[in-house]
């Protein structure tokens, strides 16, 4: 049986803000599995590692005996989420909203346990709402506190436009916690505003509170923008061993402790002992292998993690791949780069002919795989491993 402060412990780890710690600590003391919310428009079906910081704390709550309320808001995915945009956000189809759903579901219970979440649809009272009822929710909030959020705020202010049809987004999402009657609310920092909307509409219509805790976002692969498909610099959680597995390699060092803290289950204890043993010597290459294991692991299987680092470590043992090498920041004004101009910036060539020669000849490589395409192009938001020849190596990040 795990005691409250050791559940607290284990909740407020790498979350970003808890509102209010004292509200949680009074939930968990009551004894009772609370239930706890979190909140995905199905805009986008494939998940990756920055999708799971917060499905990776709703099964920590689960492992300490609370319920899930895995909400698909397929209702609002058709308002379209304008948080963080300087423009409104296209809905999408009613079509486009179901199939992402199913995709949604397939892929969470390679996380959360399905015996303790409930999956619910947000269309499943909203469509049920007639235009009074609607019209009775808005007038609960104020247009002034609407303003409040940030990218309203900035829209109203620079004089773009504001749909009225987007402050009903996190009118229903808060509402949303009022028809489950959730106990806590997770969501990104990016969702603060519409988190705590909920927080005020359950007081408004007579429930406790919710507690709502956010989440950090987590930072791709070149260690600076948030992990995004657009910018190139994400794992998808239904990618190939090998590829998740080279992928993962290829994040600094100092990353990798972020990493650990956010994507792993691994006790903080043992990471801060891990974080020890590099301190005293230790190459930071074989603490990362246990990350990438782990996760390779969960989602796919124990052997499939184990072939994936053998291939890695066969692939870099030919290349005689050093502890070592230069780390290398090229800006491209966010535009994609030529690989031959790549090399050349990165000092591994002494020219674009030369970088040429060297991909005929199979002397590149990236992340360990020979390139064969001249006319590859790297976007922005990446960072690899390239190689030329037998010796010569980097890490270079693309911004």
């Amino acid at each position: 049986m795990t005691s409250q402060p050791q559940a607290m412990d284990i909740i407020q780890r790498g979350t970003d803000e808890i509102l209010l710690e004292k509200d949680l600590q009074d939930k968990l003391g009551s004894g009772k599995p609370l239930r706890i919310k979190a909140g995905f428009d199905p805009t986008a079906p494939d998940l990756h590692l920055g999708h799971t910081v917060l499905i990776n704390k709703l099964r920590q709550f689960q492992d300490l005996g609370h319920e899930v309320l895995f909400l698909i808001g397929d209702f609002t995915g058709m308002i379209g989420d304008p948080t963080g945009k300087s423009a409104t956000r296209p809905p999408l189809t009613r079509d486009e909203v179901i199939e992402n759903a199913r995709s949604y579901e397939q892929q969470i219970f390679k996380i959360l346990d399905p015996e303790k979440t409930l999956v619910m649809f947000n269309s499943s009272w909203m469509n049920e709402m007639s235009p009074a009822d609607l019209i009775e929710l808005a007038a609960k909030h104020t247009v002034a506190r609407m303003l409040e959020r940030d990218d309203f705020s900035k829209r109203y202010k620079s004089g773009q436009s504001i749909s009225i049809h987007e402050f009903l987004y996190p009118l229903i999402q808060g509402y949303d916690s009022v028809a489950m009657k959730a106990d806590v609310e997770l969501g990104g920092t990016d969702q603060k505003f519409n988190l705590l909307v909920g927080r005020q509409l359950q007081e408004t219509y007579g429930q406790k509170p919710q507690v709502v805790i956010t989440m950090p976002i987590l930072e791709g692969l070149d260690g600076v923008q948030k992990m995004s498909k657009s910018l190139g610099n994400y794992i998808g959680i239904s990618e190939a061993p090998d590829d998740m597995f080279g992928k993962l390699m290829s994040i600094s060092d100092d990353l990798m402790w972020r990493y650990f803290e956010l994507l792993s289950f691994r006790p903080m204890a043992e990471i801060e002992q891990f974080r020890q043993e590099v301190s005293a010597g230790k190459n930071p290459r074989d603490i990362k292998f246990l990350l990438c294991e782990e996760i390779i692991e969960r989602f796919h299987d124990r052997d499939a993690a184990v072939r994936a680092r053998d291939n890695f470590i066969a692939r870099f043992q030919q290349g005689a791949m050093p502890d070592d090498m230069p780390e290398v920041e090229l800006k491209t004004d966010g535009t994609s780069i030529a690989i031959a101009n790549l090399l050349k910036e990165a000092g591994l060539v002494k020219s674009t002919s030369e970088a040429l020669r060297m991909i005929k000849q199979g002397a590149v490589k990236i992340d360990g795989e020979k390139l064969t395409d001249a006319k590859f192009v790297i976007k922005p938001g990446t960072q690899h491993v390239y190689q030329v020849g037998k010796r010569r190596f980097a890490r270079i990040t693309i911004i």
